[in-house]
């Protein structure tokens, strides 16, 4: 396990309470987990996605995550309809493990509430968050 100092926290995201990371790609919100999610996972070997066109609520579970520890459910930090899936994870799940915030990405949704992007939590907000969690 990575200590806190050792995680990689992009400032350029924003980060959920369960560990997603969301950050605007154009007009549509690239997600995933954080590294500290991926981490804490372990070895990960599987990833379920939803079909593009799928439309979730802030909150709801959008996928799961296979590891050689547990299987995990992944929630959207922010409402819309997916409208990409990152179809290298079918066959590299590992991506995750290896670059969370970059080929390791999970769905591109277009949001519908863009209000609730603004109230994720920065990269300190973030880290403060898990030094709660440590203690």
């Amino acid at each position: 396990m990575k200590e806190l100092n050792e995680l990689n926290l992009p400032g350029d995201v924003r980060y959920s309470d369960d560990h997603e990371w969301a950050k605007f790609t154009g007009d549509t919100v690239r997600i995933g987990i954080t590294d500290y999610a991926q981490d804490q996972l372990g070895d990960i070997v599987y990833v379920e996605l939803p079909r593009p066109g799928s439309i979730f609520q802030k909150g709801q579970e959008f996928g799961t995550v296979e590891s050689v520890k547990a299987v995990s459910e992944i929630y959207l930090p922010v409402s819309g309809e997916v409208v990409a899936v990152n179809q290298e994870l079918e066959d590299a799940p590992g991506l995750v493990n290896n670059a969370p915030y970059t080929d390791g990405w999970f769905i591109e949704i277009k949001p519908s509430v863009l209000e609730e992007f603004d109230r994720l939590m920065d990269r300190n907000a973030y880290l403060n968050m898990l030094k709660g969690l440590q203690a």
